[in-house]
């Protein structure tokens, strides 16, 4: 039986790792006392003895954790931002390729993908690996998110009593607007861009589901590429994954439709002069906690979608 320590199990994050983990009869979850929940040396020691330790802890906290566990046979699978794009860490969305599969399977650090940064490198990875988009294009994305992905203050701010948090909150916010958001360096570097993209992430007055655009001219595209043909390369790069899928008729359903949901769902809308690369999930399902329950089952060599959830793929 595999032991599992979750640094930061009371977060957001950490919370729905546990939620997945719970039901596991293969797995052993590990806990501190709450007296010693905080305290450095319980929680090296625990980091230590564990199979696999999740970090869900803000970036500083999460590398100097990593640089605390000692043991070689522990696999470290972070949270935060802090790893996404550093040497000896695997990125962790396997659906890319053969060799991020690998990866994650031989690896003993991995970086869990960022919930806004994840879709965006579905999209546009793919592609730029097909040859059907260029490393120099300039990209544009926006990204519609419930504030579950803010963490707890966010969600305390918008579940409070309407009266005291006011009418700012009502409508569909846009941040990040000095385009310097934690999510921008892989979002350039995982699909290899020369540039990173200009980045409009919103956030809306629900709790869970986001929806990542990506719009294209026809012209950014190799000579005579069409919607259909990048519909066929998300098909050659996902077709047997099991937790993306490619559909190829695009609903105007809510960003919320995959709540609760741990699979992404691709697409392309628009036409072949003006396309529009979807990218459909739940920011705490594939966007945080169902991936990092993902990778673990990967490196433990244990059934990949063990503990995630997937109903309504069909």
């Amino acid at each position: 039986m595999k032991k599992i320590f979750i640094d930061g199990r009371a977060g957001t994050t950490g919370l729905r790792i546990e939620k997945r983990l719970a039901a596991r009869r293969d797995l052993e979850l590990l806990a501190l006392p709450e007296h010693l929940r905080k305290d450095t040396e319980a929680r090296r020691t625990m980091r230590n003895a564990a199979d696999v330790v999740f970090l869900c802890l803000p970036d500083d906290a999460a590398r100097e954790a990593a640089l605390l566990v000692e043991n070689p046979a522990t696999v470290v699978i972070d949270a935060s931002t802090a790893h996404r794009t550093a040497p000896g860490w695997a990125y962790g969305f396997p659906e890319l390729s053969a060799a991020h599969r690998d990866a994650i399977c031989a690896g003993k650090r991995i970086a869990v993908p960022g919930c806004h940064a994840g879709g965006f490198v579905a999209l546009v990875h793919p592609l730029v690996q097909a040859g059907l988009l260029a490393k120099a294009s300039l990209l544009h994305c926006f990204s519609l998110t419930g504030y579950s992905g803010g963490g707890k203050s966010m969600i305390a701010e918008y579940e409070a009593d309407s009266r005291a948090r006011g009418d700012a909150l009502a409508a569909p916010k846009q941040y990040a607007i000095a385009q310097a958001h934690k999510h921008l360096p892989e979002m350039q570097r995982i699909p290899g861009l020369d540039t990173p993209p200009v980045f409009c992430p919103i956030v809306a007055d629900y709790d869970c589901g986001m929806e990542v655009t990506v719009p294209l001219h026809g012209a950014q595209l190799r000579p005579a590429a069409r919607r259909c043909d990048l519909l066929a390369c998300y098909q050659s790069t996902y077709g047997d994954a099991a937790l993306v899928r490619v559909t190829e008729a695009p609903a105007e359903r809510g960003a919320s439709a995959l709540r609760g949901k741990d699979w992404m769902e691709i697409t392309v809308a628009g036409n072949d002069d003006r396309p529009l690369l979807l990218a459909r999930f739940d920011n705490l399902g594939k966007g945080a906690s169902g991936a990092a329950v993902q990778c673990m089952n990967l490196a433990l060599g244990a059934e990949e979608t063990a503990g995630l959830t997937l109903e309504n793929f069909d």
